[in-house]
This record gives structure tokens, sequence and C-alpha cells, in this order.
């Protein structure tokens, strides 16, 4: 006998299927993550506990930025922790030694892991000697010619451009300072040569501030074009000493070891004269690192007969050689030398010009 089923009855049983298959298939991944984390638990029961590392984790990931700086100020400070423990370990273990300690190992730096120039200069390379016998210095270096210098600037110059312009020539003996007065530098050359200057410096501004410098040498050349950067005058400068005295100063030339460097290096030094005054204890240094020219200008103190004390005068101030060319100044039709092509020359952090 057939059992008529009631639509409503048929209705309920078809929403029940319809319940179970959807819990099953949100309970699934569940399932199969459990199944995962139990086979990463055998897994990792089996791999010794040297070989079972922690996972990885990013500071860049935390999105908080007030967050993320602190964790990456306390990591910085928890690795400089270690390195200054490690250093320590390393000085007991030498002093525990003594003579048989092994030598300290070299810092690799980017000067050392400098790329070899093939123009790095020989100081006793005949050619070199030869060089300098005849090029546009010879003449300064053989005592034939005394260094007389023109300083002037750009049109208009402005109050900051003018000091810096008028310490140099405290720090350069027998330095002129003249205002440019709208004049064009092939006009004002040939009137230095008849004055019997050996240089010219021009001194650029942008903006208020020196940023340039036109270096000629007379009545030959060669003319180099330097970018100015970090200019400190006197005033700005803490723990100064008294202003210069009118000696002449000795003068340092450090790390200008390739041919251009030796050309550069020979240009700075043909501003001073040939005898310093040693009586002044003054010294201008033309400090090269990384193709950067760093001046400074020093007085030095015998406190004792080991000791000695050294005090900045000022001005300071960074160079970066943009170009040399041949001759005096010309921009049109002047031969160039060297010219600084950024993208081209600057493909290596390793490789220097200088």
């Amino acid at each position: 006998m057939d059992v008529e089923v009631q639509p409503e009855l048929q209705d309920k049983s078809k929403k029940q299927k319809k319940k179970m298959k959807h819990l099953k298939k949100r309970d699934k991944p569940k399932e199969q993550a459990i199944e995962k984390d139990v086979v990463k638990e055998s897994t990792t029961a089996d791999i010794p506990p040297e070989l079972a590392f922690p996972p990885t984790f990013s500071v860049s990931e935390i999105k908080n930025k007030q967050r993320r700086h602190f964790m990456f100020m306390k990591y910085k400070q928890e690795k400089r922790k270690e390195q200054l423990a490690l250093k320590k370990k390393r000085k007991k273990e030498r002093d525990a030694l003594g003579d048989k300690a092994p030598p300290k190992a070299v810092p690799k730096t980017i000067e050392n892991q400098r790329v070899y120039d093939e123009t790095t200069v020989d100081p006793e390379d005949e050619e070199v000697a030869f060089d300098e016998g005849t090029d546009e210095f010879s003449a300064y270096f053989n005592k034939l010619t005394n260094p007389k210098v023109l300083i002037t600037t750009s049109d208009r110059p402005r109050g900051r451009t003018v000091r810096f312009c008028e310490q140099l020539a405290t720090v350069i003996p027998d330095a002129h300072v003249y205002y440019r007065r709208g004049l064009a530098l092939k006009k004002v050359i040939p009137q230095c040569i008849a004055r019997d200057f050996t240089y010219l410096m021009v001194i650029n501004e942008d903006r208020k501030v020196p940023n340039g410098l036109v270096l000629c040498h007379l009545p030959d050349g060669p003319t180099a074009h330097f970018k100015v950067s970090s200019v400190r005058l006197r005033k700005e400068m803490k723990r100064r000493g008294k202003d210069p005295t009118e000696h002449s100063p000795e003068v340092i030339l450090n790390n200008f070891t390739t041919r251009l460097g030796h050309s550069i290096g020979r240009l700075f030094a043909a501003l001073f004269p040939h005898d310093p005054h040693f009586v002044g204890r003054q010294v201008a240094t033309f400090h090269n690192q990384r193709d950067f020219i760093f001046f400074r200008f020093h007085r030095y103190i015998f406190k004792n007969e080991k000791r000695v004390g050294i005090q900045e005068l000022g001005p300071r101030f960074t160079l970066k050689l943009r170009s040399l060319q041949k001759g005096t100044f010309d921009s049109k039709f002047g031969e160039y030398e060297w010219v600084h092509k950024r993208h081209e020359m600057d493909s290596s952090r390793r490789k220097f010009h200088l």
C-alpha cells in the first residue's frame, strides 16, 4: 500500500540535506589545516632543534609607523650591544694571548676596495717628472714666479658670497678681491695678465649661497670648474681660533694619486707662496676623499714636546671637480681635458678619478 508523502515533509528533508552539504564544505578546509599542522608537527619533531628555525619576521610588515620606528630602533640597539660584546670579547682574547695574538683584521672600506686606475702616478716615473718640468706650473715650482690671485664673483653678489671672498683673501697670501661690475671673463683675463696676476678665482652663487668656483691659472691655463658645497664661514663655526695672521701658511695635499688628481693638486699648490712662514703655525689642507676635496684651515699649537693641539680658523668648504679645460677660460671654443659625466662615470661606487 503506497503512502503519499506530504509536500511539507519533502521540503524539510531537502533543506536538511542542503544544510549538511554546506556544513561539510565549511568544515573541510579546517580539517585540511589541522591535518597540515599535524604533518608539520611530525616533521619538526623529527628535525633536531639546531635546524628548526623560527618564522621570519620583518619590521617593514608592521603597518603602524610609530610602532615600526620603535621596533627598528630597538633592533638597532640590540645589534649594537651584540657588536660591543663581541668587541670586548675579542679584546680580552687579544690581551690574554699578548704577543701571540693574531693581527687585527683590516676593515673593508670603499677606499681600500677602490677600482685600480691605470693613470695612478708613480713619483719615480720619468714620464711624470718630464711632464712636471714642462707643464704650465713649472715656472712656479722652479721659483720663477710668485703667486698673485684676483678673487671676484658673479654679477650682483649677495652678502654671504662677498664675506666668503673676503675670508678666502685672508687665507691666500697676496689675494685681492674685486667686484665684477658686469664684465665678461674674456675681458677680465687680459687685464689680469697685464697686472701680473697668476690666478683668477671666480665665486658663483645661486639663491644667495656660493655654489661654484672657477679657478683659472694665468697666463696659459689650465682652468678648473668646481661645484662648491657645505660652505661655513667663521662666524658659523664653533670653537674656532682667532682670525688668521698674515703669515704664509703651509699646504697639505692628500690623496691626489691619478694624473688628473696630480694636476689638480699642483693647481692648488701654486696658489700659495713657495716658502711658508713656520712662525705663523698655519696650515691649509686640501684633502681628497672619494673625489670630494675638503678644504680646512688650521693653526697648530705646541702644548709640550709630545702633544700638539689644533684650532680651526675657517672658512671651510667642499669642492667637486666638474671640468678641466686647457688654456684660459673659454666656454664656447675651449678644449676640455676632462669633463665629469655623471651617468657614465659614476656607474661604480668604488671608482674614483682623482
